[in-house]
């Protein structure tokens, strides 16, 4: 009876997922993470004259654990990829990052041995935000985005097929 609900996307599951949707949408908490001058311009992107408030994002978090949004502004260095991780596995799910900077991208100018370059090596990365340094216009942009993922997202359906699977798993062993 149970697995005859959640096989497809009907009204209620629909209706839930929009609700719960809706709720993560309009409260993405940003964890920032500023290590060079992009942490500037994302500090521009929170202050009154940009107001990423309008977006729900007026609340941003110093703790992982109450973050669901990561803002890596800037170059990372390979001594901090261990502590990245560890911040991004601290984050509550379901999370997501935006890269800013051409340093986070791609390592930037930095073409060094120290230097990482881009922290998709480490970490998954939802929205790249181009620039030396990008303006706050576009880390805007980029939480817009993240928004619209937000709102296609299918979290009851895709537990419920997860949760379906692993039932088939342990029919078969």
């Amino acid at each position: 009876m149970s697995n005859e609900i959640i096989k497809g996307p009907g009204w209620i599951l629909t209706k839930l997922e929009w609700l719960i949707n809706w709720g993560r949408k309009r409260s993405p908490w940003p964890l920032p993470y500023g290590t060079a001058c992009c942490g500037i311009e994302m500090m521009a992107a929170l202050a009154s004259g940009y107001d990423m408030a309008r977006f729900g994002a007026e609340r941003p978090s110093f703790s992982p654990r109450q973050a669901d949004v990561l803002i890596e502004a800037g170059t990372i260095t390979k001594k901090m990829v261990p502590i990245l991780r560890r911040i991004y596995d601290q984050m509550a799910e379901p999370k997501w990052v935006i890269a800013m900077g051409a340093c986070a991208c791609t390592g930037g100018v930095f073409r060094t041995y120290s230097t990482l370059q881009g922290i998709d090596q480490v970490i998954p990365v939802d929205v790249y935000v181009p620039g030396c340094p990008p303006r706050p216009e576009g880390l805007i942009y980029a939480l817009m985005k993240i928004i619209e993922k937000i709102e296609k997202d299918h979290p009851l359906y895709n537990k419920a097929k997860e949760f379906e699977r692993s039932e088939r798993g342990c029919a078969c062993s």
